[in-house]
């Protein structure tokens, strides 16, 4: 594919946007705001969404609250003043023939040079009061001839984005002249493209643009699936003549936006491949044979298939990029200590880094159980636990090794280490030399730059990132080329079998009383409230509040509380209690949803955590629940949370006594619900 032309500085498209007839400098100031300066950025400055204003609607028939547009003739005017003329209140009648309609305007006393008596005005709004007709602030236009003609009504009419200062009608007028000018002059920057076959973009994609530029037949109306330019996806953008044209044009210049990021991402990794020189972290095997024959369990064909493509990118001439991609209880953290062994191996040293410390306290605690033995040391770095012999690294390089240095001078000088932390790993002062892997766990927790920060601390390190779930993000990092993947496909055998159930919020003594039997049995459970503390929102409980209620619907067993505000030694001291079974239920938020690995915690009921930003209100970004080995088994809930919806709560349930080997867990059920004032159970029988 070859790159369009670039665009000449005598383009009118690459101007500043004050070469456009009526923006001065102020105007261009506001327009810096939303990040339009030249011409080309205006045209694509897109609405965010649209307003139908076709159909005129007699006064008489206006109804509450619902938005309509009407016309009649100016009747009267004025503006009438409040305390000591501070405040005011300018109010326009109109009269169509069939009733009256007040349009008022607060603290906006010039409105009334707009305006005169027996001007013919268009309205649109929505009314508030029929007795009198009422409508606050709507937006008008008066009816006179003029080469916009009405480009603000009778027409599906777009509304913009805008910032302080710049009212809708100007932008909105500045944009049509622009088009009106330029269309001819905006050109189809791939032109070769549109004749590739891309699934979704209708059958007749492959007839490319020469299907729109090659005009129909005298009388047959225009193809509706045809593949439109650039100028005509441009226009209908931001003027459609019908609702299709605007799904239409987005697919365009979608399909634009996605060839230009596809030729930069290859361009990066093209580059990235010319320059980078992958580390040797192929091992010799003589950490991973001791570390499998003393797992207890045998790996799952899938989990073999992973770490031998692992293993083969470790090995090869370029630094591994790949994403590990797994349900939730595939093995994914034994498949990550076995790429790290072979690291370690090879004589370099390896970082994993956890979003939350909980996290990774927890992977401390099990890659010390497993690699300690083999002589490998481990080390933990969080914000609240840090080594001391790493707060003064007087024996490590202070900056990295110069590129025509050999291999062998990028290896640390003592025994290679595997680095476990939070964010804390990313510090300034926190050096890792000689590293050469870098894995990230929940990987979706951490953002593009801060991948990048941890990776930049060595010289081109291996890079593994994890992921239970793939969101959006993560299918748009695979899918343009910038991470290899490898999925675990197939979870370990003998796992249970998960049933959601979804109750309503009057079912809740039963739910309460069934996790009081399975307590009774030796078991444990999670209960998770969406927020930290009381706002004041209907509908939805804090984890505060209720404590003392499930203090009192549980007892006499003993109830926790977590949460992402306790202290660090506190939550410490609560993830213990539990792990020893002195805590048979705990309270938490979404705090709990990375990171809990509790075998003997196979219980959770979960209530009303829905309304908006309610994953948030525990300072971390949880869309999720999903189990994994001791994480509350839980029905995912939607990712648009609605107010006071309640997120599925579960109740999985295991034999008494039952632990799961390490990594290995009941597989999520999948199901997604989105109940209104419900509790949801799962339930795992084993």
């Amino acid at each position: 594919m070859t790159a369009p032309a670039p665009i000449q500085s005598t383009s009118p498209l690459a101007r500043d946007v004050t070469s456009l007839h009526g923006v001065g400098p102020e105007r261009a100031a506001q327009l810096a705001r939303l990040e339009v300066r030249t011409v080309e950025d205006l045209l694509l400055h897109r609405p965010h969404r649209y307003e139908d204003r076709r159909a005129l609607i007699p006064i008489a028939r206006l109804e509450l609250g619902r938005p309509a547009t009407t016309r009649g003739k100016v009747v009267a005017h004025g503006v009438k003043w409040y305390k000591q003329h501070t405040r005011s209140i300018y109010e326009l009648i109109l009269d169509d023939g069939t009733a009256r309609l007040h349009c008022r305007w607060w603290n906006l006393p010039y409105m009334e040079k707009h305006f005169s008596t027996g001007d013919e005005v268009i309205v649109f709004g929505k009314p508030l009061a029929l007795k009198p007709r009422t409508m606050d602030h709507p937006d008008t236009e008066v009816v006179e001839d003029g080469e916009e003609g009405f480009i603000h009504f009778n027409r599906i009419t777009p509304v913009y984005p805008l910032t302080e200062g710049l009212p809708q009608r100007w932008l909105r007028s500045l944009i049509w002249r622009t088009i009106s000018r330029l269309e001819p002059q905006i050109t189809d920057p791939w032109p070769q493209a549109p004749k590739m076959p891309i699934a979704g973009f209708g059958p007749q994609l492959s007839a490319g643009v020469q299907g729109e530029t090659q005009p129909p037949a005298a009388g047959s109306p225009p193809p509706a699936t045809g593949f439109l330019s650039r100028a005509r996806a441009v226009h209908m953008i931001h003027f459609p003549e019908e609702d299709a044209d605007i799904e239409r044009a987005r697919r365009r210049l979608a399909l634009d936006e996605f060839i230009t990021l596809q030729r930069q991402i290859l361009l990066r990794r093209k580059n990235f491949m010319a320059k980078a020189e992958g580390i040797p972290c192929g091992g010799d095997n003589h950490l991973i044979k001791p570390f499998l024959a003393r797992l207890g369990f045998k790996l799952t064909e899938a989990q073999t298939r992973v770490l031998r493509e692992l293993r083969q990118d470790l090995s090869g001439p370029l630094p591994m990029r790949r994403l590990l991609q797994g349900d939730v209880g595939s093995g994914k953290t034994v498949v990550a200590a076995g790429c790290a062994l072979m690291t370690l191996e090879s004589g370099y040293n390896v970082a994993l880094m956890a979003p939350t410390e909980i996290l990774a306290g927890q992977h401390c605690r099990n890659f010390t159980h497993w690699l300690a033995p083999l002589g490998v040391k481990v080390e933990l770095h969080t914000g609240s636990h840090k080594p001391e012999d790493r707060q003064q690294p007087a024996e490590e390089p202070q900056s990295p090794p110069p590129l025509h240095a050999p291999r062998s001078t990028l290896h640390a000088p003592r025994p290679p280490t595997l680095f476990i932390g939070t964010h804390a790993l990313l510090t300034a002062g926190f050096d890792l030399p000689g590293l050469g892997l870098v894995i990230i766990d929940e990987q979706h927790k951490f953002g593009v730059a801060q991948r990048e920060q941890l990776v930049r601390k060595g010289r081109y390190p291996h890079l593994l990132v994890m992921t239970a779930t793939p969101i959006p993000r993560t299918l748009g990092l695979t899918v343009y080329g910038e991470l290899d993947i490898s999925v675990i496909d197939k979870p370990p055998p003998g796992r249970g079998h998960i049933k959601t159930f979804v109750r309503a919020s009057d079912s809740l003594p039963k739910i309460m009383a069934f996790i009081r039997e399975k307590l009774a049995e030796g078991r444990q459970a999670y209960i998770v409230y969406p927020r930290v503390e009381d706002t004041g929102q209907p509908g939805v409980k804090a984890v505060t509040k209720e404590f003392e209620n499930a203090r009192s619907a549980l007892a006499p067993f003993h109830v926790g509380l977590i949460h992402g505000r306790l202290p660090s030694r506190e939550k410490e001291q609560v993830m213990a209690a539990s792990h020893a079974g002195d805590l048979q239920a705990l309270l938490a938020t979404a705090l709990i949803e990375v990171g809990v690995d509790v075998p003997m915690h196979p219980g959770c009921s979960g209530e009303n955590p829905g309304g908006p930003s309610a994953p948030q209100s525990d300072g971390t970004d949880h869309r999720r629940f999903p189990h994994r080995r001791g994480r509350p088994q839980t029905a995912r809930a939607g990712r648009t949370a609605r107010p006071a919806a309640k997120r599925p709560a579960a109740i999985p349930v295991r034999r008494p006594g039952h632990r799961p080997s390490a990594d290995h867990a009941s597989p999520p059920t999948g199901r997604r619900c989105k109940p209104q004032n419900s509790v949801a159970a799962n339930v795992s029988w084993r």
